[in-house]
């Protein structure tokens, strides 16, 4: 598995545990998104810190993941961006629309 979900209180926690978040892995990212919110989570963080590129797929996970969230009434957190997939969020202007933080405690404080 190339990222590990972990169930906290109020939250899911999903750590992409390879390099890179594409093709190869955002088509079971998105599967396994929809099977958390349908579960009832309202409240996702993703963990990119092991993370050093992102292509439009893993964009597009991550988008899907923000609209469930907003969908259920939740939040939705990215966090522990590496300076490759920060520029490529910056450029997509997805900056202006998501939640990120720079660690796992600062994306827990926007979460109630």
């Amino acid at each position: 598995m190339d990222f590990n979900i972990d169930k906290k209180n109020n939250y899911t926690l999903i750590s992409v545990t390879s390099e890179k978040l594409d093709t190869k892995i955002a088509p079971t990212l998105k599967s396994e998104l929809v099977l958390i919110s349908g579960n009832g989570e309202k409240n996702i963080i993703i963990n990119l810190s092991k993370c050093r590129y992102c292509d439009s797929s893993g964009l597009s996970a991550i988008l899907v993941a923000n609209r469930l969230c907003k969908n259920a009434g939740g939040v939705f957190v990215l966090t522990g961006l590496q300076e490759p997939v920060e520029r490529l969020i910056n450029i997509s202007q997805l900056d202006s629309v998501i939640n990120i933080t720079d660690s796992i405690p600062d994306a827990e404080s926007l979460i109630d």
